[in-house]
């Protein structure tokens, strides 16, 4: 088992990272289930059976915790499971190697952000709001066009941080069981780890726990998005890592500022500010002193800024791996 930066993980992570580039996995799952979609099928049933509005308080944070603890044990003998099984065959390493791409977001996240984009050119206001719903929480009816822009790239910034640098770095210290614990806690956040009086308590413990896990990658997702800017006309590497210093801890998020301001001060842009979730209006600082005003060309200079972060977080990979067979 590939445990703390073994070399045959982070072999296995550059061919995954390889695949998601290369490979466009998303008809499969028109045929098939998204191995995130059992996740979420769980995280429901579990939901629906625990979280019920006549418990107590407590009652409900307990059972979240039960909630949280079952699913995250399962993934993690789930994954020690599979690269058993991998090991077992020469080639195994290819096999596995596929299913750490099928749970990156690189190609994913580029694609629906990109999609954001084409709608708002291509179909006007109304086909901006219905894109960027598919990938952020907040009501996309009370968006403007440059907050569809703004939102569109908010949200790139955040989930290069948890889609993308959390699952590879996870792989890489601890295997698939590591990344398959990653991915469930970022799935039962997504789905219960909300402020709302529903989730507040039965959700707690997945959210505090997709904190604790998120506070590495989100601060290295800031880092490759600084560096990626290094090598951008028209970015400001230095403006992306003072605005990541200055106003990361900001966000009502623990981590989602970091990523968000280093990409609003690469950008020139003013990220983040108030919105609205399920009517109700939600203060948000400014992350960044640039132009709130946001449009279709920011969204593609941050798809821009993205594919070059995936370069810097892949060449990183490779020099961890060179690094590691001089030793």
């Amino acid at each position: 088992m590939p445990v703390l930066l073994g070399t045959s993980s982070l072999v296995v992570l550059l061919l995954a990272l390889a695949f998601d580039g290369a490979i466009d996995f998303a008809p499969v799952w028109h045929e098939v289930p998204h191995p995130v979609a059992w996740v979420g099928a769980a995280v429901t049933w579990l939901e629906r059976h625990l979280n019920r509005p006549q418990r107590s308080e407590a009652a409900r944070r307990a059972r979240g915790v039960i909630t949280v603890v079952a699913l995250v044990l399962t993934a993690g003998a789930a994954g020690v499971a599979l690269e058993m099984a991998f090991a077992a065959f020469p080639f195994g390493f290819i096999v596995e190697a596929c299913v750490v791409a099928i749970l990156l977001a690189q190609r994913s996240l580029f694609a629906h952000v990109a999609q954001v984009a084409d709608a708002l050119e291509s179909g006007g206001l109304a086909a901006g709001r219905t894109a960027v719903a598919r990938i952020v929480g907040r009501d996309p009816d009370t968006l403007d066009a440059h907050g569809v822009a703004r939102a569109a790239i908010e949200s790139l910034a955040e989930n290069f941080g948890d889609g993308v640098v959390g699952p590879a770095l996870y792989f890489a210290l601890f295997g698939l069981p590591g990344m398959f614990v990653y991915k469930t806690t970022s799935t039962l956040d997504s789905m219960i780890g909300h402020r709302s009086p529903r989730y507040l308590a039965f959700g707690w413990a997945a959210a505090r726990f997709d904190d604790l896990l998120n506070f590495v990658p989100a601060r290295l997702a800031a880092l490759f998005l600084g560096v990626a800017a290094f090598a951008l006309p028209a970015m400001s590497a230095g403006a992306g890592f003072s605005t990541m210093l200055r106003d990361g801890r900001k966000h009502r998020s623990p981590n989602a500022g970091w990523p968000e301001a280093a990409a609003a001060g690469a950008l020139g842009l003013a990220l983040g500010g108030p919105r609205r979730y399920e009517g109700a209006l939600v203060e948000g600082a400014w992350l960044g002193e640039g132009r709130a005003r946001a449009t279709t060309d920011d969204i593609a200079r941050a798809l821009r800024l993205y594919a070059a972060a995936c370069l810097v977080q892949a060449g990183l990979v490779l020099v961890a791996l060179g690094a590691l067979r001089m030793f």
